[in-house]
């Protein structure tokens, strides 16, 4: 699974979660850090991206449309780098049963 990260999650999570979400990204990095939220979620489904944000935006997208792409809302407000890093890991099996649940369309960590 790889995940593209929001314009509020830092592109260095993309190289600190390699190992456990391959082929990760962050919308700055793909040039979408001027595109609207619309735009980021439709690249996210083209691309088979899900999207990691701390905005409750694509998190109600993801309930209103469904996926594809799905959405991990994280719920902790403005941390370190590190924080989120540490979250994901944390998490990873939870995740990879999110990922797999067809029907899921956002997982909310805390």
């Amino acid at each position: 699974m790889k995940l593209l990260f929001d314009q509020n999650l830092s592109f260095k999570l993309c190289r600190q979660i390699a190992d456990l979400f391959p082929g990760s990204s962050q919308v700055q990095l793909l040039g979408l850090s001027a595109a609207d939220d619309r735009a980021v979620w439709q690249h996210a489904k083209a691309c088979g991206f899900t999207l990691v944000s701390l905005d409750a935006d694509f998190a109600e997208m993801a309930t209103l449309a469904g996926p594809p792409p799905k959405v991990i809302w994280l719920r902790r407000g403005n941390q370190p780098t590190a924080v989120f890093e540490k979250m994901l890991r944390d998490h990873a099996e939870a995740i990879a049963a999110f990922e797999r649940d067809e029907s899921a369309a956002c997982l909310e960590l805390y």
